[in-house]
């Protein structure tokens, strides 16, 4: 796409960095920071925190920020003591994160979030006492004037809002919360004015936002996060989203939002596997059919939109106003800056791997970014000069290696940066190879272009020894040596049919048979990589991925919501483990259970609780029990090992007995399974000390 003059700056991104004239106030360009919960949000103790990481964001040039959820009362939890604003005296808490943004020339509004029948707590309240499937808690089904109360609350934490110096809120009506419940028939039994028919059924949000634009004036923005394709059984049909949008739009509301699928859904909707901008043909249905009315309230399109091109195109092609973007810019605050810039080469790309984001959140930890350990961190994590320069050897340059040499170099040490293979990036170089798992390769273009901006030396091909090192002068070695695979000692694993997982994402034939020894996330990756045919990954097939997930046009389907279509596996896999239990049990909490769902759909075997026997040229023996009494033959043509890992720190020693003071970051520290956010974080945290 050829650069337009915008102003005084030659810009490839026209559109995305295009203002936005809302009438009374303009946001300066076409980027929502999404809301995403940090769980700063939570605590009074941490708002100097979420000053610091909102002021960063605004610093980084978004248009308009949307907080994490707050709830308008405590029926509404996510759960016991979370974020709230029902009181004035909470309002003057939020004041000091509004002036902090405004100071930064960017806009805030805040979201009122209220989780109904998902609450954690036993104060949960919803249309109709049906327990969700992602709480213990069973709500307390709502009174008619118990509905009306949660509508002053909302109104209520809207006024608070604008009190407190936002310049607008988002309501929160998507992904299955309060609001959602009320809409579809399948959380929804009640038979008075509050359910029944549509009409009654859509009742709830009409009123909220009509009575908040009556509260907080014309001048104030009210986003409205609309649940476009619920991807539920029983979720609402699409002449009943674009019902509620009418009204919605016609209610007060500045902005439409777009939402896709509830929490409980069984199709991922933004995890790395999911296709880029995989949902945004769902908001360009619904702004063509608003705009052939003569609607024309801006839409905002969300989900696995996390580079610049993908939301220029997005914008470009007429599918939306804004582009939401919430863990892209976790990854890199000043995303929006950089590209504007002309710099987009340089922004750390979002993986989507969920791991320090959500997965955090949903253990009650607060969130950050795998790829960017200062996300959330930014009063605590401060990377300043170094106040004596030094002269440090890193070796190995997998993900802890490069996080550790680039900001050691950032604060002013001479890094030199070693690693015997020809190519940066150690692991992640496997880890891109499978399906679903390419964004890994923007982590390593980001790293690479911060190897060369901070002057690291950069020593590939190059075996760091003991006497090299002694020899280079270094006042501090850091060991990101790494791991290798560890030894399961089966008898017959000499056998030519036996491979590492590592032969086989470097390319080693593999038969038609496997048996994969090892269920943990290696295994599981490379039953990935096996059972889908070689470059034909549906993460890179939009049509493809939606047929695998059965997600279709909510026209033709209540919800979006049809019978999955996955296509068929290019090799029969039989996944084992020694433990007993559930497979992939150490997977990510958000994740996990999609990576199940992908090999039990292409028909991937899964044993637990087996004992490893021999491995025969037929295939591999097993036995079950503590008393190995019943052995089984798994025929196989293949027998892959991802038996876990041993850590590499063999320089470790004799460095120290050369007085060499040394560090052990990333997986020669610890082995327990490859872990690139311990590993980056790690490597960033030792940098950011010496």
């Amino acid at each position: 796409m050829a650069p337009v003059q915008t102003g005084h700056v030659t810009s490839p991104y026209p559109h995305l960095l295009e203002p936005l004239d809302l009438g009374f106030t303009t946001l300066r360009n076409r980027v929502l920071m999404g809301s995403m919960h940090t769980g700063l949000e939570d605590s009074r103790t941490d708002f100097d925190r979420l000053i610091a990481y909102f002021a960063e964001r605004a610093a980084g040039g978004v248009g308009l920020i949307v907080t994490g959820g707050f709830a308008p009362n405590q029926e509404g939890w996510a759960k016991p003591f979370s974020g709230t604003l029902a009181t004035s005296a909470q309002a003057r808490r939020h004041l000091p994160i509004t002036q902090a943004v405004h100071a930064e020339g960017g806009k805030i509004a805040l979201q009122i979030l209220h989780t109904g029948r998902y609450a954690y707590h036993p104060l949960a309240v919803a249309p109709s006492r049906i327990k969700s499937p992602i709480s213990p808690f069973a709500p307390r089904a709502l009174t008619g004037r118990g509905v009306e109360r949660q509508i002053r609350a909302f109104v209520r934490c809207a006024q608070l809002a604008r009190e407190a110096g936002y310049d607008g809120v988002e309501i929160m009506g998507s992904e299955g919360y309060f609001i959602n419940q009320f809409l579809v028939t399948h959380t929804n039994h009640r038979t008075d004015e509050w359910g029944g028919s549509y009409a009654n059924r859509m009742r709830l949000p009409v009123e909220i936002v009509q009575r908040t634009r009556e509260a907080v004036g014309e001048d104030f923005i009210i986003v409205y996060r609309l649940s476009m394709l619920d991807l539920v059984p029983d979720g609402s049909t699409w002449p009943e989203v674009v019902e509620l949008a009418r009204a919605i739009a016609a209610s007060g509301a500045t902005i439409i939002n777009t939402g896709i699928g509830w929490h409980e859904a069984r199709v991922p909707t933004i995890a790395t596997s999911v296709p880029r901008a995989a949902f945004t043909w769902v908001t360009q249905k619904m702004r063509d059919t608003l705009r052939a009315e003569g609607i024309t309230i801006p839409l905002v399109t969300t989900n696995r939109i996390n580079t610049p091109e993908v939301a220029e195109q997005v914008l470009a092609e007429g599918v939306a106003d804004m582009v939401s973007m919430a863990r892209p810019l976790l990854a890199d605050p000043h995303f929006v800056r950089k590209a504007a810039e002309g710099r987009a080469d340089r922004i750390n790309t979002c993986i989507a791997c969920n791991q320090a984001c959500l997965d955090h959140v949903f253990q009650n930890k607060h969130a950050s970014c795998l790829v960017n350990p200062l996300a959330a961190n930014e009063t605590e994590l401060v990377i300043g000069p170094a106040p004596t320069p030094r002269k440090v050897a890193v070796v190995g340059a997998g993900p802890a290696g490069m996080a550790a040499a680039t900001t050691l170099a950032e604060r002013g040490h001479e890094v030199h940066l070693y690693d015997a293979a020809e190519a940066i990036g150690g692991q992640f170089n496997l880890a891109r190879r499978i399906p679903g798992k390419e964004e890994f390769a923007e982590t390593l273009r980001y790293f690479a272009n911060r190897i060369t901006d901070t002057g690291v030396h950069l020593h590939l091909a190059t075996e760091a020894t003991a006497d090299l090192l002694r020899e280079g002068g270094f006042d501090e070695v850091v060991l990101a040596t790494g791991v290798t695979p560890r030894d399961p000692e089966i008898p017959g694993q000499d056998a030519p049919h036996v491979l590492s997982y590592v032969e086989v994402l470097q390319g080693a034939p593999v038969g038609q048979r496997v048996a994969i020894v090892g269920a943990g996330g290696i295994g599981f990756d490379v039953a990935e990589f096996l059972v889908v045919p070689e470059g034909d990954s549906p993460t890179l097939d939009l049509k493809e991925w939606l047929q695998e997930w059965g997600v279709v046009d909510p026209e033709e389907a209540r919800g979006g919501l049809a019978k999955p279509q996955p296509a068929p596996a290019a090799r029969q896999v039989t996944l084992l483990q020694r433990k007993r239990g559930k497979l992939g049990a150490g997977l990510g909490k958000t994740t996990g259970w999609i990576h199940r769902a992908s090999l039990v759909a292409r028909g991937v075997t899964m044993l637990p609780g087996v004992n490893y026997e021999r491995i025969t040229p037929e295939g591999l023996v097993v036995s079950f029990g503590p008393e190995h009494a019943n052995e089984r033959l798994i025929e196989a043509d293949t027998i892959v090992l991802c038996a876990g890992q041993e850590s590499l720190r063999s320089l470790e020693a004799p460095l120290q007995a050369a007085g060499i003071p040394v560090h052990v970051i990333g997986g020669a520290d610890e082995a327990a399974e490859l872990d690139a956010k311990r590993a980056i974080d790690q490597g960033t945290r030792l940098a950011a000390a010496l």
